[in-house]
């Protein structure tokens, strides 16, 4: 059996807790800046010490964000109008009326319906967990275009967190997992926002077969291993970064024509095998623009450590040392010499050349993603509809800088790199020469390109344009030149 978390019961959750103010901003103005830190980074008693004059509020906190057993004229006080014996048969409360589910505030005045993690449950999670809000949903979020659309896939939505940051911008969502306790407790988290939400059980794209969206999103179980499923909102049975495979050859298919599809995903990196042809290879021929983004790899003993620890796995436990004994023995058995993880961002065009760019963003930023790939999206469009860049005039954008690093040397100062770096976003950098430089530097708008290469012919001698058009592109493709 799984929660079943009714309309009524949703709404009567709701209202208790907006009575109590346990909202995300209520919580942070409860417990404090510092206290509030300390419980994101599982430090608990810092929170439990500044929720105890907090009133039906800090009972809430302590309850479904600590995890402790409080008393229970208090739980019935703080979810005063809610039927505790409803509450006890669908998971929200144990018996003991201690936390059966993770219900939490987040963002914008929502709230989202979880399985308890391995630290509130003080040991493994069961197979079938629905994972509440993690660093990976929230950067898929923060990396997901928003511009307002019709229809919206969400591919896997665990406990929903994707289609409530869908319904700011879509006018109609679709939310599908092959799990139905995931299902059961994303109905909940949408009926507690008031969202409505279609819900579909099914296998990969198999329930929303024959159908095409404006938008998909996934974060789907892109954990790379053996094939087999240890836990299902990570694990997809299939071998390898099969997984990651799937969705991104699949995906395009479920697409209006321009429409989106943005997803986490995972690639193995191999002996003598470039990444980039890797999964390159995955995608459809042609029709599909394809912006592949790695922001890590993690070496195998690495990776296998945070993927059991991520389940309350012991590493030092028989079970622990048994399943990576077999994890690595995998790795090593394909020749696998690292993990990468990033983000990837697909539209379908009826273009006959697409663009598919495969490049390392590894550098820590804060700016979200999503508005950076709207923004790719928007200018490979546009270099597509303009091919002749030479009668076009550009100018640099305002957060661009030209920084210069020298060294030491027997005659003074000696230059050893110059590179253009973007300030905002996610801080593109290019390394440029001299000729470059210059060339970009001349970019105020007011002479189109060809006109500024003959310039620099004429002072400094022979330019090689067509040498340049590439870099041109790029910095273009990274919001460093703008057209006038």
């Amino acid at each position: 059996m799984h929660p079943d978390l009714s309309v009524d019961l949703c709404a009567r959750l709701r209202e208790a807790f907006e009575n109590a103010g346990y909202t995300a901003d209520g919580v942070v103005d409860a417990l404090g800046p510092q206290a509030h830190a300390a419980l994101g980074r599982g430090e608990p008693e810092p929170a439990r010490r500044a929720s105890k004059d907090a009133g039906t509020l800090g009972t809430l906190i302590r309850l479904f964000l600590l995890g402790d057993e409080e008393p229970e004229q208090d739980v019935r006080k703080a979810l005063d109008g809610v039927d505790i014996d409803d509450l006890v048969r669908n998971e929200v409360l144990t018996s003991e009326l201690t936390a059966g589910l993770d219900v939490r505030p987040y963002e914008d005045n929502w709230w989202v319906i979880a399985d308890l993690d391995s630290d509130v449950r003080g040991g493994s999670v069961p197979e079938d967990h629905v994972l509440g809000v993690g660093h990976a949903s929230i950067s898929l979020a923060r990396a997901t275009r928003k511009t307002p659309i019709g229809s919206l896939l969400d591919l896997g939505t665990g406990c929903g967190v994707q289609a409530l940051h869908a319904s700011t911008h879509a006018e109609r969502i679709t939310a599908t997992d092959l799990s139905e306790r995931a299902l059961r407790l994303a109905q909940g988290t949408f009926r507690m926002n008031g969202l409505d939400v279609e819900t579909l059980q099914g296998e990969w794209f198999g329930p929303v077969r024959n159908r095409r969206f404006d938008q998909v999103v996934c974060n789907p179980p892109f954990v790379v291993g053996p094939p087999r499923v240890d836990y299902v909102y990570r694990d997809s049975g299939l071998g390898g970064d099969d997984a990651s495979a799937l969705v991104i050859r699949q995906l395009p298919a479920f697409l209006n024509e321009g429409g989106v599809g943005q997803l986490l995903a995972s690639w193995v990196h191999r002996k003598g095998e470039d990444w980039e042809e890797r999964v390159s290879g995955w995608l459809p021929r042609g029709g599909v623009d394809a912006w592949f983004v790695q922001r890590d790899i993690a070496e195998p003993a690495l990776y296998v450590g945070t993927w059991l620890k991520d389940a309350g796995v012991d590493p030092r436990s028989p079970e622990g040392r048994r399943k990576a004994a077999a994890w690595l023995d995998w790795f090593e058995e394909n020749e696998v010499q690292g993990v990468g993880f990033g983000y990837v961002t697909l539209r379908r065009t009826d273009e006959m050349h697409s663009q598919v760019v495969c490049e390392d963003l590894r550098h820590a930023f804060d700016d979200p993603l999503g508005p950076e790939a709207a923004r790719w999206l928007d200018n490979v469009a546009w270099l597509r509809a303009n091919p002749d860049l030479l009668g076009r005039a550009f100018r640099v954008a305002d957060t661009v800088l030209l920084e210069e690093v020298s060294e030491p040397s027997e005659e003074g100062w000696r230059k050893v790199v110059a590179r253009l770096h973007r300030t905002d976003g996610p801080g593109w950098q290019h390394e440029v020469d001299e000729a470059t430089a210059k060339l970009i530097a001349g970019c105020t708008g007011a002479l189109p390109l060809a006109d500024l290469l003959a310039l620099l012919e004429f002072a400094y001698g022979e330019i090689d344009s067509e040498a340049a058009l590439p870099i041109v592109r790029d910095l273009i493709r990274h919001g460093m030149l703008i057209p006038a």
